[in-house]
């Protein structure tokens, strides 16, 4: 499954320490999880002859610096071992810095530069994918320029926290980069059908330069460096005395920058959703759903398989669950729509054991693959008439309990404010008699408009081909712009 793709996590390497968090912690982000994210792996192009012959001694690596390796003094003479964690803290600060400053730049001069120089990509192309990254270099180097200000001739800092406070609220710049990113990727991997795009970031990737990572891991090293700032500002914090005049500026500049990564979050998710809703294509007017067009935040989306074997890209949105498959469509990744999409407050989830599972009429799996009938759960709909059941299988057994955890969360929070909502209509229904009536002739409106979905095989967990999956398949073939595509 993206999962945020796409959920995005950070790791910060030190001495002796790993700590990882993830963007935004708590806020809409691992409402995107699952993109979990695919979309940050780096991309596996077939190798060619001509470079096998490279070897990864050639690789160019960065090594990490210690500010006691750095700066040759006699620490443990005049300074605690506190004091040495706290300095080391700093000085990973910006150290951190410099090396973003490096890989920006980097960034620009070996990929957007040498791709428009050689008309790989056109300047739209690459401004859409690059977004604002040239705006970030110069934000970037002014905290470094600060932070080695203040540091004195021996290399120790004595005090960060006032730099910290009045450079931060510039990040706030970030929304517009990280917003951008859902349609950067999408357009990248697009353009990575091109053969000449594809073999110049293979070049790129075999170079020593870029260490092995490909050209998106640059593109969202900025966001990743900006979910980091709190555990760096809390590690200097940590080991800062409390009578340091440090401490309360410190505490000022970690509210500061949660507050700007829980604001950028929250916009980055609803440009996703966004980005997601305006590339649904549907079959008929009947598959417009209103809590689709109301939904801001995607909670999680990515490929699963039904017990047929068709990869599907399933979408929960906060309060409908959007059953699609991905098509190319006007030279676009879009996904086009599999089923009705089901309301979240009238989904039933179950967790099935491995083996459970009927795949396309085999008994149970007997006669196939034991790996086939693993990580599958099933959820269902009925609502009169209408009735849906999907088996839909992950790609592990990490991914298949990240889906079941979103869509028990999703169903939890519109339960819950369904039930507050309800205090407040049943109030209002004893004084308006006429509501009831509108909203049944309402709903009966809506079972007769799908009423012709309703009386075909509306399971996808039979056998038989059900009559929309057909429906589906003709108006692929029948669409010369269309074809069948993997997620992003």
């Amino acid at each position: 499954m993206v999962a945020k793709d796409y959920p995005f996590y950070l790791t910060v390497k030190r001495a002796n320490c790993s700590l990882e968090a993830p963007l935004g912690s708590g806020v809409a982000k691992d409402e995107r999880s699952i993109s979990f994210r695919n979309e940050s792996r780096p991309d596996i192009l077939a190798p060619r002859a001509w470079s096998r012959n490279a070897t990864s001694s050639s690789t160019k690596r960065r090594d990490s610096k210690l500010w006691s390796e750095t700066f040759d003094v006699c620490v443990s003479q005049v300074l605690t071992a506190k004091e040495i964690k706290r300095q080391e803290a700093i000085f990973e600060l910006s150290q951190g810095e410099e090396d973003l400053i490096e890989d920006l730049k980097l960034a620009k001069k070996a990929y957007h530069d040498p791709m428009l120089k050689l008309s790989i990509m056109t300047e739209q192309e690459l401004n859409q994918i690059f977004g604002t990254l040239d705006s970030l270099i110069p934000l970037h180097e002014d905290l470094l320029s600060q932070l080695r200000d203040v540091r004195k001739p021996d290399g120790s800092t004595e005090h960060v926290g006032p730099i910290l406070v009045g450079w931060l609220p510039c990040l706030s710049s970030y929304d517009s980069y990280c917003s951008n990113q859902v349609a950067a990727k999408a357009l990248l991997d697009h353009k990575k059908q091109d053969h000449r795009v594809q073999d110049f970031l293979q070049r790129c990737l075999e170079s020593p330069f870029s260490r092995k990572l490909d050209l998106w891991n640059f593109l969202d090293i900025p966001r990743s460096r900006l979910v980091k700032y709190p555990l760096l500002l809390r590690e200097i914090l940590r080991h800062t005395p409390n009578d340091n005049p440090d401490q309360q500026h410190l505490e000022e500049a970690i509210n500061i920058i949660q507050g700007i990564v829980a604001e950028i979050n929250t916009k980055t998710g609803e440009s996703e959703c966004r980005y997601y809703k305006e590339r649904l294509l549907y079959l008929e007017e009947g598959q417009k759903d209103s809590l689709i067009d109301s939904s801001r935040v995607l909670c999680c989306h990515g490929e699963l398989k039904n017990n047929r074997g068709v990869k599907l890209h399933v979408f929960l949105f906060q309060e409908v669950l959007v059953i699609t498959r991905a098509v190319t469509h006007n030279e676009q990744l879009c996904y086009q729509l599999y089923r009705q999409p089901i309301p979240v407050k009238d989904l039933t989830l179950e967790d099935l054991q491995d083996g459970e599972v009927r795949l396309g009429g085999s008994l149970r799996g007997a006669f196939s693959n034991n790996e086939r009938i693993k990580n599958f759960f099933r959820v269902s709909f009925k609502n009169g008439s209408q009735s849906q059941t999907h088996s839909l299988q992950a790609n592990d057994t990490f991914n298949k309990q990240q889906w079941l955890n979103c869509i028990r969360q999703a169903k939890e929070t519109v339960l819950s404010a369904a039930g507050q909502a309800g205090l407040l209509d049943s109030e209002s229904l004893s004084q308006s008699p006429g509501t009831e009536n509108r909203e049944l002739r309402g709903e009966t409106k809506l079972e007769q408009m799908d009423q012709s979905d309703s009386e075909s095989d509306c399971s996808m967990d039979t056998s038989e081909v059900s009559l929309e999956c057909e429906r589906m398949e003709q108006t692929d073939a029948s669409c010369a712009n269309s074809r069948p595509e993997e997620n992003v």
